[in-house]
């Protein structure tokens, strides 16, 4: 299991070449891993992972967080506003919030269980019909609403650029929009193109088969 150490390695060290003065996280990206695969990652030290869908992390995750309080897990995909209240008990970060009903399933349940997770807003960058996001013409008003009247701690945005286009342009947009917002991190870049984001400003970056190898498809 050496070998995901050192893809794990090899890309901290890139990252550190790139911005040598910059904490830039690395999300390992465990979805549809079993958590013999992730454990070498743990019991190296690492302590952010992403999964995207709760009832995968629940069964996963739950008893391992209860022994190591310092790893952080990281909401990813799709999050349902009838899955907010499992989410808020497990997951420590959440990057996929894009609608008002969720945020207030999110806000409701935080404050019930007496906890402030941290959230990305995700963007929906190049207005995809499929693909989940706020729309960029409405990011103003759902900042102001999730970070003023229902008090979550919005700390930056996400945005998954459209396959096989010019990310770098997208990822100059999301961070001149992260700066109108006065918003410190931002969740961009994959196993594909995780370096051009670094270079963009991303200090949330979200690789899985690049440090885990290929998924099975399910």
């Amino acid at each position: 299991m050496n070998t995901i150490i050192d893809r794990f390695e090899k890309i901290k060290s890139k990252i550190t070449s790139l911005k040598p003065d910059k904490q830039v996280n690395i999300i390992a990206v465990s979805k549809t891993f079993s958590f013999d695969c992730i454990k070498p990652l743990v019991d190296h030290g690492h302590l952010h992972y992403g999964e995207n869908k709760v009832q995968e992390a629940l069964v996963k995750w739950s008893e391992i967080k209860k022994i190591n309080q310092n790893l952080k897990l990281h909401m990813i995909g799709k999050l349902q506003s009838n899955k907010a209240k499992d989410a808020v008990k497990l997951f420590d970060y959440i990057h996929s919030i894009d609608n008002q009903k969720l945020a207030d399933a999110l806000a409701k349940h935080q404050t019930n269980l007496n906890k402030n997770l941290e959230y990305f807003i995700q963007v929906n960058i190049g207005n995809e019909i499929q693909k989940s996001g706020i729309p960029v013409d409405q990011l103003d008003a759902f900042y102001n609403y999730c970070a003023n009247e229902i008090n979550l701690k919005i700390i930056g945005l996400m945005v998954i650029p459209p396959v096989e286009q010019n990310v770098e342009k997208y990822f100059k947009s999301l961070t001149l929009l992260n700066k109108s917002l006065a918003l410190k991190n931002l969740s961009m870049g994959m196993s594909s193109d995780y370096i051009e984001a670094v270079k963009h400003g991303s200090n949330f970056v979200r690789i899985g088969s690049s440090i885990f190898g290929p998924r099975s498809l399910r």
